[in-house]
This record gives structure tokens, C-alpha cells and sequence, in this order.
């Protein structure tokens, strides 16, 4: 079993395979599916140190691509749920102080669609409130390569040694 994921993650880890994984892995944990990034982004850079720079443009690529999924997600929601209240207005006074403050900030606050929990939420909130997509996008794409430049470097910077694939045991 062992040697079938060292030969796994060793074909993961190529160039033309490795990248396209990260996009789709990215792509993915930016939507409301519990999924983290970064442990492929940094598998990939360890094994391929100069895929640094090509793996968090990837990767920062398709988890723009998934904020911006969540975020049409979310304007689609408030479109049906129009839709549903045909006859009645959405009013200010039911907004929670989180979308006030959403408001109040507009697409900027998109810039912290890198956190942890909250931050793929927040874009399908931004859709929801449908504030404009290309400055949403804009915001999304600069926090979340701020987040893959800094994660990624740290965790190499923890973990400064080599990575050997077979002293991965389950």
C-alpha cells in the first residue's frame, strides 16, 4: 500500500500533473466544501522547489475561480429567494450586523476571502448582496495571493528539510 502512494503522490508531483492538481484542489476548497489548499500547494513546492511561483499563481488562480463561483452562488440565492417573496420587500432591518458591516465595507471586504471558515462564505455573501463581481473578484484574487505566497512560504519554513516520499506511512 505504501508504495502505491509513494507512486501516487511521485506522479502528483510532476510538473504537468502536479499543477492542474493544485488548480483543481484550489478551485474546490474555495467553495463551501471543507477543503484546505495549502497541503497540496505545499506538497507540490516541496517536492518541486521551483514550482514556488507557478503553484501559488495556480493555485491562487482556481481559488479565485471558486470565490467567484461562491459569490454567483450566493447572487443566484438571493435571486430565487426574490423570487420566492414576490410580494414583499426585502427591508434593512432584517440584515445582521455582519452584512451591514459587508455593506458598509462593499467589495473590499472581499480581500478577506483568504480566512479560515469564514472567508469562502463571504464571497457567496457578497453575491448575495450582489455587490459588483469584477471589483469582488479583484479583492478575492489579492488576498487569496497574499494568503498562498505567506502560507506556503512559512510552511517551507518550518519544514526547511527535504521531503522524502518514503517516509510517508499510514
Amino acid at each position: 500500500m505504501e508504495a502505491y502512494l509513494a507512486a501516487f503522490l511521485a506522479w502528483l508531483s510532476l510538473p504537468q500533473v502536479g499543477l492542474s492538481t493544485v488548480f483543481v484542489v484550489a478551485l474546490v476548497s474555495a467553495t463551501l466544501l471543507p477543503l484546505g489548499s495549502e497541503p497540496a500547494v505545499f506538497g507540490l513546492v516541496k517536492l518541486n522547489p521551483d514550482l514556488f511561483w507557478p503553484a501559488v499563481l495556480v493555485a491562487t488562480v482556481g481559488n479565485t475561480i471558486g470565490g467567484a463561483i461562491s459569490w454567483g452562488m450566493g447572487w443566484g440565492a438571493h435571486t430565487a429567494v426574490d423570487q420566492a417573496r414576490a410580494h414583499r420587500q426585502h427591508t434593512q432591518g432584517s440584515h445582521t450586523k455582519a452584512l451591514e458591516w459587508l455593506q458598509r465595507f462593499g467589495p473590499k471586504a472581499c480581500l478577506l476571502s483568504w480566512l479560515p471558515a469564514v472567508g469562502d462564505p463571504l464571497c457567496a455573501v457578497a453575491g448575495w448582496l450582489r455587490m459588483p463581481f469584477w471589483p469582488c473578484l479583484a479583492y478575492m484574487a489579492v488576498g487569496k495571493l497574499a494568503r498562498y505566497i505567506t502560507m506556503t512560504a512559512a510552511l517551507l519554513w518550518v519544514f526547511p528539510e527535504g521531503l522524502e516520499l518514503s517516509s510517508l506511512a499510514l
